[in-house]
């Protein structure tokens, strides 16, 4: 659809806005449901005293999404993604993947610290829920929290046996596997998850740009999304020496491939390796609710992300040698591997939650991380290591059961850059039906590994240089924001104004060509087109309003949400001695979801489910290549639950992808709105045994005490 259209169906969202977003969807009892994410405690989410937006179970369910990309970009109007080679390139309200903690229950997932996320490394049909809090969250979780945090909720399995497995295919190729197995003997636990994803890529255009052709030529072989593989498996044991504890270890092992078509100009489409990713996981730790209702926390972990160029011809590459010498021209031969980065981190995290009284709750802990890169392309010396520890402390207190304050501070320290202090204040007002919330918050984040050391060419469009650099700065934030919630019977709406402002924030920068070292202008000469190098920006803002509204009965539901952002950045011209303003690459004005589901048990045997869903976004800014246009994609799901055993379950799930066949064509080389292939179909087959009956976990955490509220 043109702009014009686009345009005009956000202006109806946005004045009837319709939304998933801030609460669960297909329930009558939602707001019942608790969440942890905001305070690191538990609460009602009507009573949320920090907003955050949950996606649920059943909305999961209904959704039936391939990825976790799909679910969050049309689950919720907040997110972009661009995805790439690399992992995906997120965006929530105007902030990129390094400003955004993703978490898997409570711990971070560990990838590429560059800036893009691995969300293969999440298996979509082991998902709870999706707990969302938007703004700086750095006093309860540190660097990366910046512009938000992203919490996955896993599946509980205390069954006695389950045996699941899910098959879904769809077009290109698709496959996503499922496997999970849980068992349980007497205090003693144990659940194996296994996933796979395959894709076989698509082209949605054969025209490309290239540096040294002065038109675009019309028959390149590169693909808008290059076929891939990846497999993972994961393994938790628990035990249960006493119902109110629980001593846990798990692990996991993932690789993931990437196919990249050769074509005939070898100048810009022959690729002449494939990508090759291995992570590794392992934790250790335990949680104790003390008969008074403290609960204690302690874990160690270790996790890997690997990256590696898999030849598949004689190629000459570069790098570092162990002596620190640039390197030219050594050579690799078809079937051997370069190692790119190994990025390893070691955390330690001690918590404790005290009930001091049914209004007042104190939480305090401590953290220790380590980081380890190693990069023998791409890092003068091959490795770089940093250590940060921090000790944080957060106190909710509740008055007349109608204003509930929170205040937390986080005490950073970082072995380059010294100690920090981040400040975090949220408040909430029950007046009735209204929930009136309001919170600042400050964020510290110093710089990656990569963004201080890393550096490497690579060919777009001409080959352009990106440097580390080691004179940045540790970037600050200090985030507000306005939220009013209204709810009358099955009717919700919610409205939140914020302002992010960002101090040295940190972004590559286009600069002269003459601050490339001297190897890489000996070696690339004139095919030298760009080098940008990590700078810290004098100051950067992000600021908007999302509005959601959303209806349910017992089997209708419909909703959508309309975000509005803009974004304001200064960054320093080194060429012309001047600061630029510049808008924040990825930056859409407006976005927005739309969703309708009904819900029918038409016999004890059969359960019939519809979903409709709509993602909408106007045109995204970029200083390079281009923008991304404006798009509009929509969604049809069926879902099926089939039989009436005790022990087992049946489920089919069927629907078209991108109904009205929307395709950016836009030539390779330059940014995409979307990626989608067009319209394609896909279909998915569950079969769930479960035999004994499920454990039921002591929990002396009173949410009806704590809360003031009825269960």
């Amino acid at each position: 659809m043109n702009h014009r259209v686009t345009v005009g169906l956000l202006a109806i969202v946005g004045s009837c806005p319709l939304a998933l977003a801030q609460h669960t969807i297909e329930s009558k009892d939602s707001l019942q449901e608790v969440v942890v994410t905001g305070t690191g405690t538990q609460h009602l989410l009507k009573d949320a005293p920090v907003q955050t937006e949950v996606i649920s179970r059943q909305a999961l369910r209904n959704f039936a999404g391939r990825s976790i990309e799909d679910i969050l970009s049309q689950l919720s109007s907040s997110f972009d993604f661009e995805q790439g080679d690399m992992g995906s390139q997120m965006q929530m309200n105007g902030l990129g993947n390094s400003y955004i903690l993703i978490m898997v229950d409570g711990k971070r997932l560990h990838g590429d610290v560059g800036g893009q996320n691995d969300l293969g490394l999440i298996d979509p049909n082991n998902i709870e829920r999706i707990e969302i809090v938007k703004g700086a969250s750095s006093a309860l979780y540190g660097s990366d929290a910046i512009a938000g945090v992203i919490n996955i909720i896993t599946r509980k399995h205390d069954e006695g046996i389950m045996l699941e497995d899910k098959t879904r295919y769809g077009a290109y190729n698709d496959v996503r596997q499922h496997n999970g197995v849980a068992l349980r003997w007497g205090k003693i636990s144990s659940y194996t998850n296994f996933q796979l994803q395959h894709n076989d890529g698509w082209q949605n255009t054969a025209t490309e740009y290239t540096q040294s052709s002065a038109t675009p030529v019309t028959d390149s072989k590169s693909k808008t999304v290059n076929e891939f593989t990846n497999w993972q498996i994961a393994e938790r044991l628990a035990w249960n020496p006493m119902k109110d504890m629980e001593l846990y270890a798990e692990g996991s092992w993932y690789q993931k491939g990437i196919y990249r078509e050769s074509g005939k100009y070898p100048k810009y489409d022959v690729y002449n390796y494939d990508l090759k990713y291995k992570n590794a996981s392992a934790e250790a730790g335990m949680k104790w609710t003390t008969s008074r209702g403290d609960v204690i926390t302690a874990d160690v972990s270790w996790n890997k992300h690997a990256y590696y160029h898999a030849f598949t011809t004689t190629t000459l590459a570069e790098g570092f040698d162990e002596k620190g010498n640039f390197v030219l021209d050594y050579p690799y031969f078809a079937g051997q591997k370069l190692l790119m980065s190994n990025q390893e981190r070691t955390m330690l995290n001690l918590k404790a939650v005290f009930a001091l009284s049914s209004a007042n709750k104190l939480s305090a802990g401590l953290e220790a991380r380590y980081d380890y890169l190693k990069a023998p392309a791409s890092i003068k010396g091959q490795t770089a290591s940093d250590n940060t520890e921090a000790l944080y402390m957060q106190d909710e207190l509740q008055l007349l059961g109608l204003l509930h304050i929170t205040a937390g501070l986080r005490l950073n320290r970082n072995e380059n850059f010294g100690w920090r202090l981040t400040p975090k204040l949220a408040a909430m007002l029950k007046a009735g039906d209204w929930r009136l919330r309001a919170s600042w918050s400050q964020g510290f984040k110093t710089p990656t590994l990569k963004e201080l050391n890393y550096q490497y060419a690579r060919d777009m469009n001409g080959m352009i240089l990106f440097l580390g650099n080691p004179d940045l700065k540790p970037q600050t934030s200090n985030y507000w924001s306005l939220n009013a919630e209204y709810t009358i019977g099955r009717l919700n709406l919610s409205a939140t104004v914020y302002y992010n402002k960002v101090g040295d924030m940190i972004a590559l920068v286009t600069v002269p060509n003459s601050e490339a070292p001297d190897a890489y202008r000996e070696q690339y000469g004139e095919m030298l087109s760009k080098v940008r190098r990590y700078h810290n920006m004098e100051n950067a803002k992000t600021y908007g309003v999302d509005f959601t509204l959303r209806y349910t009965t017992d089997n209708l539901s419909f909703g959508g949400g309309y975000s509005y952002l803009d974004t304001d950045a200064n960054v320093y011209d080194t060429t012309h001695d001047k600061l630029v303003n510049v808008t924040i690459d990825g930056m859409a004005h407006h976005k927005g979801n739309v969703f309708a589901t009904w819900n029918h048990q038409f016999s004890p045997s059969y359960k019939l489910g519809i979903g409709i869903y709509g993602k909408l976004s106007t045109k995204r800014y970029y200083q390079l290549n281009g923008d991304g246009k404006g798009y509009q994609t929509w969604r049809l799901t069926t879902t099926h639950d089939l039989g009436h055993s005790r022990t087992m379950a049946y489920r089919i799930e069927a629907g078209i992808d991108n109904i009205f066949n929307y395709v950016d064509r836009t030539p390779h080389g330059l940014h995409l709105g979307t990626t989608t292939s067009g319209t394609t179909l896909f279909a998915s087959l569950s079969v769930r045994f479960t035999k004994g009956k499920k454990i039921k976990i002591s929990n002396k955490y009173n949410l009806k005490q704590n809360n003031n509220e009825e269960d």
